[in-house]
């Protein structure tokens, strides 16, 4: 087995790794990686889940010089082949790629060994998958001490994530789409078609887009105003912590705009969503309109009996409509669910952020005030 070399990765060099997105691979079993990996990381095991449970309980049981036995013995012949040829084929599209497992033992050890046979000299991360974890949680609340943030918050459907996006190009004035990252635009509508990473995944993407932009010529973060939850992606505490303290840029839009972004966003883009993801167009509206469904259904106790028929019969009605071809239907429901629901709720909130308001204007007025 191979012992670390000078090629290998240590503390000092963590942060580079992730500011230039230096691919990882990570050589822990399946079940590992979809728990919490980083975003440049692609999942290359040593062991598969059922190969690693059975090398778990020999170590157990008989402990290490019996469970390494077992797992050289379980990866070998055809299966050893197989992995190795695997790894090569990662290497050769990404020669810089580095290697990982859950400490910086073993497993990226004996990955490190086998591949100095077949001449390739591969450096490891010192630590491993923990190290780097821990790294990025420190890194987190040091970057949110030492960064200019300020929240742009506004009613559902001022358009706070399009104006992020289109001030992203500004040298400096680094901007961090926290929707994006939790795949989930937000609001109770904002299930999106494919899945939310899981919360490792979730905070490490945080983490690195903190101390990107807190190592860019950026003087200044822009972020949305997130609750606690976005979707189902929790907000590390420091960031909840900021984001309630943190200077306030409020942006305004009237209601028919508000109404207008909400179409083009909740309606049109996820309907194309779900035609993208199938390949039968009835398949696809009939999984989009049962998701408009649900997550009407999700604030029914919110809504109230009454409320919550009416709207239901409204979006029953868009949906038909929608269905033969007029999908402006939906702006109907749209309208009311902004004006009686959403509304007072951000009213309510933003009486706690009075004070916190440094400017207020529409969209190109507050794009002009962040870039300036």
């Amino acid at each position: 087995m191979a012992k670390a070399n000078a090629n290998n990765f240590g503390s000092s060099d963590y942060r580079d790794l992730f500011l230039k997105d230096r691919v990882l691979i990570d050589t822990r079993a399946p079940i590992e990686f979809e728990k919490g990996s980083f975003p440049s990381a692609i999942n290359l095991p040593l062991m598969d889940n059922i190969e690693r449970e059975q090398i778990g309980i020999c170590y157990a049981q008989h402990g290490q010089e019996a469970a390494i036995a077992l797992g050289h013995e379980l990866v070998s012949g055809d299966i050893k082949a197989e992995r190795i040829s695997r790894w090569i084929d990662a290497l050769e599209r990404e020669p810089e790629a580095a290697f990982f497992c859950f400490r910086g033992g073993l497993r990226s050890q004996t990955t490190q060994s086998w591949l100095k046979e077949r001449g390739f000299d591969v450096p490891l991360i010192e630590g491993g998958y923990k190290s780097l974890r821990r790294f990025l949680i420190e890194s987190l609340e040091s970057s949110l001490q030492e960064s200019n943030i300020v929240v742009v918050a506004g009613r559902t459907g001022v358009a706070k994530t399009a104006l992020l996006n289109q001030c992203d190009d500004s040298p400096r004035l680094a901007t961090i789409d926290l929707e994006g990252l939790a795949n989930h635009r937000g609001s109770a509508f904002g299930k999106r078609v494919k899945p939310q990473p899981s919360q490792i995944n979730f905070e490490n993407a945080v983490s690195i887009a903190f101390l990107k932009a807190r190592y860019s010529e950026a003087l200044t973060v822009a972020v949305e105003d997130e609750s606690r939850l976005i979707g189902r992606c929790a907000l590390p505490t420091d960031l909840q912590t900021c984001l309630a303290n943190a200077p306030v840029i409020a942006l305004q839009a009237s209601l028919n705009e508000r109404v207008n972004h909400s179409w083009e966003n909740y309606i049109l883009q996820n309907h194309t969503d779900w035609r993208n993801a199938s390949e039968d167009d009835d398949q696809a509206f009939d999984s989009f309109a049962e998701s408009l469904r649900a997550s009407l259904q999700n604030i029914q106790k919110r809504l109230g009996g009454v409320r919550y028929a009416e709207l239901s019969q409204i979006m029953e009605t868009a949906i038909s409509e929608h269905r033969s071809g007029n999908a402006e239907a939906h702006k109907a429901w749209i309208e009311i669910l902004l004006r009686d629901y959403y509304d007072p709720m951000y009213d309510y909130q933003l009486k706690s952020k009075e004070r916190r308001v440094v400017f207020s204007g529409s969209f190109n007025e507050v794009a002009a005030y962040l870039q300036s």
